[in-house]
Order: C-alpha cells, then structure tokens, then sequence
C-alpha cells in the first residue's frame, strides 16, 4: 500500500491505539509499525479494516507484555489535550448519518478515570469494548477486525462489561460545571498548602480522596495510592515543604479536565524528582476532591504535544 493511502486513516488509528494502551508515546511508536507492517505486507481492498487489524494486534501484544513486566508505583495515562477539537479516532461517529447510539462520550473515552478502569480489562476485553462502545462498530466488523466469531465477540462484551460495573455506576459526565468544580477545587487546595492554610487544604478533600503519582519507576513518586485525606494532607506538606512552588504552572484542558501544568528547575539534592508534572482532580458533588491524579513519567509526558512550551 502507498503511505498516500495510509494517511487518511492515521488519525483514526492513532485514536484507537492511545486508548487501548493510555499512553501516547506508545500510539506513536506502534502507530509507525503498522506504517510499516502495511508496507510489507499490502492488504487487498480497502485498507482501513486491514490496517485496524494490525493496530489491534500491535497494541494487544504492548499491554500483554507491560503486564508481564510489571509495573512501578501506580499507572497513570499520559495527558492528552482535548482544549480545541474532538479527541482522534471517532470521526466516522460525526459523520453525517453515522450511528450515535455508543455507550461512552466522545471526551469520556479519553479521560483518566476511563482509561483507568480500562485497566481492569484484558486486552482482548479492552479492544471489543472500545470497538463496540466508543467507535460503535457492529458486531461483525468487531469479529473480523480481532479474527473471532460473533458469538465470541458478545460473550467477550459482556465480560467487558462486567469489569466496567464499577466505573459505569459512578460515571459522570464531563460537563462544563463539573470542570470548573475540578479547577476551583484544585486551585483552592494548592493555594492553602502554599500559603500553610491546613485546615483550608483539608475542608477540599473528600473522605474517600484517593492519591495516585506516576513517576514510571525513573523520578521519585508516591510508590502506593494515598488513601484518606490525613494520608493525602500530609505527603503535601512534605513535598511542599520539601520542593517548595513549581517555577511555572499553566492550566490546560486535557484529558476532559482543566489541570494543572508544572514545571521546577532541579536542584543537585533533588536530582530524582520530578522537573515536570501534570496534575488533575475529581471532585464529588460537594465539590470535594476525591481522585488527585499526578503524571510525572518523563515518557508519560511524551508524544502529549508541547505541554511545557515557555
């Protein structure tokens, strides 16, 4: 196949593929492969089909073998910037008279708590799930693009939905009030740490608040979830004491939710912290963090745009 020919479905595919593996650096590299797996081996017909096969395929073989290996600390996907358009991959959901009867919202499919609870899923799971509920592909286009019967594909969805349980009772939508909740609660927590304000800090944290840090085993990161706001309100204090405010911040929209883009010079004695680090929350209906999210992973932050332009 001609890369002329690939082009047009490029956006799409890369869309797929950060959803499936929650990491950007990774949609780009196996992105390419497929490029190049087409090259090799020209599909017949129409190639869209052909080159989602070998998507799928590429990204099932990366989650298997990061299950294998194990990971450091928690996991966290890399931020992506919804500010200006629609998330990659579902344009043919936009399209005039395509269906738009898919389980999950275009922005949903690409936020944090989402991706997370993807987590959950095997990879088989996890690719007829985006399939059928984000890109809203039929069940026979399903089977033919993961090589099953259609009889497997239903039994595999609705396994897929069983571990969504959890994630699908508590979903909320990503609406405009629910952003700026997000924002004033994150804006109003790390304002009272800087100014030393704990009981400020601590009326912004949820009884059920739960910490996660990525620093991908390479810069220092909480190594477990912090869970409770003492836990939570404590390790803050610390980092602050210890780091002081980041040099620079900016707020972007990504992922669904306002967050917070920081940015420290590193001193010698700190040479295994963070230079860099994404933060964004989840609040309750009071308005109250229950989800702090922090990506800090150097190739978590690749691939991700130019987050941390002056």
């Amino acid at each position: 196949m001609k890369s002329a020919e690939q082009r047009p479905h490029a956006r799409h595919l890369w869309g797929l593929l950060y959803r499936m593996t929650g990491v950007a650096a990774d949609a780009d590299e196996l992105l390419q492969e497929t490029y190049l797996r087409a090259l090799e081996h020209p599909p017949q017909g129409e190639p869209r089909p052909y080159l989602t096969r070998v998507a799928l395929n590429l990204a099932r073989d990366r989650l298997r073998r990061r299950r294998r290996e194990g990971y450091v600390g928690p996991w966290l996907p890399s931020p992506l910037p919804t500010e200006e358009e629609v998330p990659p991959g579902v344009e043919a959901r936009l399209a005039d008279g395509a269906s738009t009867e898919a389980r999950y919202e275009l922005l949903e499919s690409v936020s944090w708590a989402f991706l997370l609870a993807l987590e959950a899923l095997l990879p088989v799971q996890r690719a007829v799930l985006l399939l059928r509920d984000v890109f809203d592909q039929e069940v026979g286009e399903v089977a033919e693009a993961l090589g099953l019967s259609e009889g497997n594909v239903r039994v595999i969805h609705h396994r897929a939905h069983a571990r969504m349980a959890a994630y699908d009772a508590a979903r909320e939508p990503l609406v405009g009030a629910r952003q700026r909740a997000s924002r004033e609660a994150l804006e109003g927590f790390l304002t009272a740490l800087a100014q030393g304000d704990v009981e400020a800090a601590r009326s912004l944290l949820a009884e059920d608040v739960v910490v996660l840090q990525d620093g991908g085993g390479v810069v220092n990161a909480a190594r477990v979830p912090l869970v409770g706001p003492e836990r939570a309100l404590l390790f803050f204090q610390r980092i602050t004491a210890l780091r002081g405010l980041p040099e620079s911040f900016a707020w972007r929209e990504l992922n669904g939710l306002p967050a917070l883009v920081m940015r420290w010079t590193q001193p010698a004695t700190l040479a295994t912290y963070p230079t860099r680090a994404v933060t964004a929350v989840q609040v309750d209906a009071k308005g109250r963090i229950r989800r702090l999210w922090s990506q800090m992973a150097p190739r978590k932050l690749e691939g991700s745009g130019d987050l941390f332009a002056p």
